[in-house]
């Protein structure tokens, strides 16, 4: 509508920005509500300067190959199943954009034992993953299975999206339901949690070698 009435692109962005800090905490349940949901995720994406994502059972949405998602999605209806894979390799565009945000992926050395899908197509996306390491703007750490102590990731998987200006947004997603969080102190808690997990992680030169490793054992079972 803004753009309809010929309101600048910067002061567009100025009046986003005063929305996102504005918004509730939102959970999202319902097959409307996940349209809506998967939107407004999208347009986290497009905005943010950099994503954190903590993924402790599956690889990080925006670093799966198609065959990797479709083998997730199984679980949809089949006449969706190509639409949402569709949209979620889509918008894997956002990290080669000319205004690409910095990706951050902590990713538990479980995910990369899993054979969802198969060994073939894990193997694929393992590989995957290793090219995408290579982008400027993408890190991506492993985070060593056998922990003798707590950290945040047991807790679960998590997003924080940051942005230029506004308030940091926390994505939490689940079974069938998913919330994205907006109070400060909130978002300030994950990034604390991010903060202690980075301490625990391999370096990015370490977990992509060990990634490596993974996807030439499930290639040798093929």
């Amino acid at each position: 509508m803004l753009a309809t009435y010929g309101v600048s692109e910067e002061e567009r962005e100025r009046l986003a920005e005063m929305a996102r800090d504005d918004r509730p905490d939102w959970l999202s349940t319902s097959k409307t509500g996940a349209r809506k949901e998967l939107t407004t995720l999208i347009e986290f994406e497009r905005t943010a300067t950099r994503i954190i994502d903590v993924a402790t059972g599956v690889i990080p949405g925006l670093l799966q190959t198609s065959d990797y998602a479709r083998a997730i999605m199984q679980g949809l209806p089949p006449d969706e199943v190509e639409t949402m894979v569709l949209m979620r390799v889509g918008r894997r565009e956002i990290l080669t954009s000319k205004n690409a945000p910095e990706f951050v992926a902590f990713i538990a050395e479980a995910a990369l034992n899993e054979r969802i899908g198969g060994a073939a197509v894990m193997a694929e996306q393992l590989r995957h993953l290793v090219k995408m390491a290579e982008w400027p703007n993408v890190e991506v750490r492993v985070l060593p299975a056998g922990a003798e102590r707590w950290h945040p990731a047991h807790m679960g998987a998590f997003i924080v999206f940051e942005f230029p200006k506004a308030t940091p947004i926390v994505h939490l997603e689940h079974y069938r339901s998913s919330v994205s969080l907006h109070n400060v102190g909130i978002a300030r808690a994950y990034l604390e949690a991010v903060t202690s997990l980075r301490e625990l992680t391999m370096s990015p030169h370490d977990s992509v070698r060990l990634i490596a490793e993974c996807a030439d054992k499930l290639e040798a079972t093929t």
